[in-house]
Formats: C-alpha cells, structure tokens, sequence
C-alpha cells in the first residue's frame, strides 16, 4: 500500500509534513486548495480514517500512524481561534 505525505500551512505560517497511509488523502485534498481550518479537519478525518480501514482491509489491523496524525492536526487545528475564518493551504502531496 503506498504511503504518501501532504504539506500544509496553517494560518500561523507554520508547515507541518503529513502521513497518510493510503493515497486515499488525494481524494479528499489537493495541491493549491485552501479550507477553514474546520473544513480542513473534517476533511482530514474522513481521508485518514478511509486510509486506516484500507489497511485494515488489507493487512488485519487499523493504521495507528495515520490516527495518530490526525489527532496531532486536531491539536494543532485547537490553538487557532476562529476555525471557520481561518484558512489552511494544502501545499503538496506526494
């Protein structure tokens, strides 16, 4: 199953590299495209968790690694106020 990574932007200017265990993430996002921050994490934990029940399908066990990120993007995604002005940018996927 090939694993891909995704960087993004927070409104802050931060980046973070991101893991996804499946390429199911380049359904839901796309390089280039901006979200609210709340958009972005709802978006985010339909694409991490449909990666980690395609491991699951594939190999017995869900994808620790991949709800691991998401709870990292939760955590970070709570230190900015007002989710839903403001934006995260989706930089790359590879």
């Amino acid at each position: 199953m090939p694993a891909i990574n995704f960087i993004i932007r927070w409104p802050d200017s931060s980046q973070d590299n991101c893991y996804s265990p499946s390429t199911v993430v380049r359904e839901h996002f796309q390089r280039g495209t901006t979200m609210y921050i709340s958009e972005f994490i709802a978006t985010a934990e339909v694409a991490l968790n449909t990666a980690s029940h395609r491991v699951e399908q594939k190999y017995g066990y869900f994808c620790s690694s991949a709800m691991d990120q998401l709870s990292q993007l939760k955590a970070k995604a709570a230190r900015f106020d007002k989710p839903d002005e403001q934006r995260v940018e989706i930089l790359d996927i590879s």
